[in-house]
């Protein structure tokens, strides 16, 4: 057998860092992009989108933030997003424990009927979800965006969380059923804390759509008190003008706090999306 020489793994060394180094810079280029534009002048923008700022108009980001109210935005989208987290995994959680830990017929059914959402666009249900507000006198309330964020990410939570806790030891459980545990006990004291890192993916997943959303935020709400972040981006632009300066300093505010989401859960989401992948 030939054994490979360094020589030899020079060649893919250079292939596979040239290939990342490619993504990579296909990847920041957008970012890089927007930040040196939210330093310039509409005009700037206007006639010449790839060229550097005479002088850096750090006065843009002070006007994102009067003309467009961006503290009350902020504090709509983050009760928002927190909220629809919070609720979102609260059920997704008790919904994933029976899947993975329990049985019963209709089991399996029942969470291919449930992750079966993961598929369906979410525009399809535009007309019942606003039919459904409305009836029940939740137009304009950010509650509405609450209970949609969150039941729209119930899928994709029950999929993340079923297989980390299908990953948990069976023999843990097993123990504690033996020193008296109740179902409850079970779930509160022994997996919940074991899937942490289940909880976490989910959860990242949902604050990232809900802090992003525009759409279903535009549908359903129209009052400047009970705008989001990305609601309130649109009127940087009127009828005959767009002010593209300040816009892009609003946008990269935004960015913001998704970033550092997920900046700091990126290990437990790393460690979520790969449970049940190994079994021991």
């Amino acid at each position: 057998m030939k054994q490979t020489t360094g020589s030899q793994k020079i060649p893919g060394f250079l292939l596979k860092w040239t290939v990342l180094s490619l993504f990579l810079i296909l990847t920041l280029m957008p970012f890089l992009w927007l930040l040196i534009s939210s330093l310039k002048t509409t005009f700037e923008i206007e006639s010449g989108g790839f060229s550097f700022p005479a002088s850096l108009q750090f006065i843009n980001y002070v006007n994102a933030v009067s003309i467009a109210n961006l503290p009350l935005l902020f504090t709509n989208s983050v009760l928002v997003a927190v909220l629809a987290v919070a609720l979102n995994v609260a059920v997704g959680s008790l919904a994933a424990f029976v899947l993975a830990r329990e049985q019963f017929p209709g089991r399996d059914f029942l969470y291919v009927a449930l992750t079966a959402g993961i598929l369906i666009p979410i525009i399809s249900f535009l007309v019942p979800y606003f039919i459904l507000i409305t009836r029940i006198g939740l137009y304009n309330n950010l509650i509405s965006l609450i209970l949609i964020y969150a039941a729209v990410n119930i899928p994709v939570t029950v999929f993340l969380i079923t297989s980390f806790m299908k990953a948990i030891p069976k023999e843990m459980e097993e123990a504690a059923v033996m020193d008296g545990c109740t179902f409850s006990t079970r779930f509160w004291r022994i997996i919940l804390p074991l899937a942490q890192s289940g909880l976490a993916t989910a959860g990242t997943f949902c604050f990232i759509y809900a802090w992003n959303e525009f759409i279903l935020a535009m549908l359903f709400t129209s009052s400047e008190s009970t705008r989001t972040v990305q609601l309130g981006i649109r009127f940087f632009q009127s009828q005959f003008q767009t002010d593209y300066g300040p816009m892009f300093a609003a946008i990269m505010l935004s960015i913001l706090p998704t970033v550092a989401v997920y900046v700091f859960m990126h290990n437990k989401i790393i460690s979520g999306l790969t449970a049940g992948a190994v079994k021991g």
